[in-house]
């Protein structure tokens, strides 16, 4: 099995060099919007007629004189609608967020630094409680990984959105996803077992896996940048893991009568819960709190408690010590 790192650095160099599409929107075809812009570059992004200045910390964040314009004017226009009792439109595919120290979406990059303290401190809940001889450790540990990699790709997309920061979210959080779904059977039908035939379904189930996901980056980065078909292929996937998931916290739960034999259980339903927010879309409370923000809240409280469950599982199972038979055999 790879070490982490090398398969962070081949996720990394997976989504290099990507491509994707500027998405239009209603604001973006206001008269009013479009004028609002090319007076403002007029005015200020001239470079022989003293350009206006941008602060420092919005350069560092790659902001540019017309991309300056463009957030003004999308404010100006858009508080011009709400006095005129109008809607709020989206302007290239996104709401009219407030930035805060230049980043566009706040609350989605607190929200996703908060999922990714709760994978770095499941991990390291995961190192100190469980032995690192325990077949399942590796395994819990490559989950931790992902999750790390997922959120701080998040953060990054969040705070600036660019093609190739979206599509970094985007694929990372596809594997991560994927890799969800990849351990799940090996811990609810123990292939992680020194058998033949597991090894085989094993070896089966990890090129079916790797197969999978360099088919879902190709398709979207060489055929077609498929918002839909992303949504799609992450939700069904999610599905199935929640379903195995569901069944085995029944199935512990019969075995064991132990309260937290139904932690994986509530987690899924947890999970299934909030992400009904991403189904909805609604201008941005206060121009920061959306319904994408709230989602990325809501899976806080589940990770932590996908750790406690890991560890907990892990202990009774050693308390058994039919993982010692496993590494003897």
């Amino acid at each position: 099995m790879l070490r982490p790192e090398s398969l962070l650095t081949l996720l990394i160099v997976a989504v290099c060099l990507l491509w994707s599409t500027a998405e239009a929107s209603t604001g973006d075809r206001l008269p009013e919007f479009r004028e609002c812009v090319k007076v403002c570059a007029r005015e200020n992004c001239d470079p022989n007629n003293n350009p206006t200045h941008i602060p420092l910390h919005l350069r560092l964040l790659f902001w540019t004189c017309p991309q300056e314009c463009d957030y003004t004017c999308q404010h100006i226009v858009t508080q011009r609608r709400v006095a005129a009792g109008k809607p709020i439109t989206q302007f290239h595919g996104k709401w009219p967020f407030v930035r805060f120290l230049g980043m566009q979406e706040p609350f989605s990059v607190l929200f996703s630094l908060g999922n990714l303290i709760a994978h770095h401190n499941g991990l390291t809940k995961v190192r100190g409680s469980i032995p690192a001889a325990y077949p399942l450790r590796r395994y819990y540990e490559m989950f931790a990984y992902f999750g790390i990699a997922t959120w701080i790709f998040s953060a990054i997309f969040h705070t600036r959105d660019f093609r190739f920061t979206e599509q970094l979210d985007y694929f990372a959080a596809g594997a991560g996803v994927l890799y969800g779904m990849y351990y799940t059977p090996i811990r609810v039908f123990r292939l992680d077992r020194p058998t033949p035939r597991r090894r085989s379904f094993l070896r089966i189930w990890t090129v079916t896996c790797c197969a999978l996901y360099a088919a879902h980056v190709a398709y979207l980065k060489l055929w077609r940048w498929n918002y839909t078909y992303n949504m799609a292929a992450n939700v069904i996937v999610g599905l199935l893991q929640n379903s195995l998931w569901s069944y085995f916290s029944l199935k512990r739960w019969s075995a064991t009568h132990r309260s937290w034999a139904i932690w994986p259980g509530i987690a899924v339903a947890w999970i299934m819960t909030v992400m009904g927010l991403e189904l909805l879309d609604f201008p941005p409370l206060w121009g920061v709190l959306d319904a994408h923000s709230l989602w990325h809240l809501g899976t806080i409280g589940p990770t932590i408690l996908w750790y406690n469950f890991m560890v907990k599982d892990s202990q009774e199972n050693i308390a058994h010590a039919d993982w010692i038979k496993d590494i003897k055999a």
